[in-house]
């Protein structure tokens, strides 16, 4: 078997797999991967949406990218000084977590008139060694991002840590999506995005109620 048609099969499997959850975004994570394989998933398999993690390999990838196909999305961290590079080539950031992140995407953004998409990256295990913002911070956090008019908030990303086990996912999941309906209820006036589970855990996270999954090796295989 080829690596392209094992690349379709597990993505029809995964497709299995959401089908009971209607309206779950399915995101493919594409650190690694070459473009051609990109090309592949997006246009013969029908992969609409695409996430990477790293600045260079972004712009090292973009102009091959079957772009008119798929949307992207910037998934990892991202330094302020990086902004400038990718704020014309994606469409949402999943990882904002600081106000001088959030004021140099206002300014970049602002400089090109888009309205950037941005989810606010939860550090759930308040980890020492990760980003994002702990829940506590949350609402502090996003009433001093909330005025800005070129950065609209969509919702909110976590990762649980390393190592959690099954229990582990499921009480870290359970806990973000009740931080997130309140987040919702609060301030969005309505649903959002709260993207949720990786290749090892989606599928809790799609019981504790994700409504995105961030998927690269269960897609494409080991990296």
């Amino acid at each position: 078997m080829n690596d392209y048609r094992m690349i379709e099969e597990r993505i029809a499997s995964v497709r299995e797999r959401l089908a009971p959850y209607p309206g779950v975004r399915l995101l493919a994570a594409t650190k690694t991967v070459p473009p051609e394989t990109i090309n592949y998933a997006i246009r013969q398999c029908g992969i609409d949406l695409i996430g990477e993690n790293r600045v260079q390999e972004l712009l090292e990838k973009y102009d091959a990218l079957a772009k008119e196909r798929a949307e992207i999305h910037f998934i990892g961290t991202l330094q302020k000084n990086k902004v400038k590079y990718i704020a014309d080539k994606v469409s949402m950031i999943h990882s904002l977590d600081s106000l001088p992140l959030a004021l140099e995407i206002e300014r970049r953004c602002g400089a090109i008139g888009k309205v950037m998409d941005v989810l606010i990256e939860i550090n759930i295990a308040a980890e020492q060694s990760k980003g994002g913002i702990t829940p506590e911070q949350l609402d502090d956090f996003y009433a001093q991002i909330a005025p800005l008019s070129h950065l609209r908030v969509r919702g909110l990303m976590t990762m649980a840590p390393a190592g959690a086990g099954e229990d582990g996912w499921r009480r870290y999941f359970t806990e973000a999506r009740a931080l997130y309906d309140r987040f919702c209820a609060e301030h969005l006036n309505g649903p959002g995005m709260l993207s949720m589970g990786m290749s090892d855990s989606y599928g809790i996270a799609l019981e504790c109620g994700s409504t995105m999954v961030r998927l690269g090796s269960v897609l494409f295989g080991k990296r």
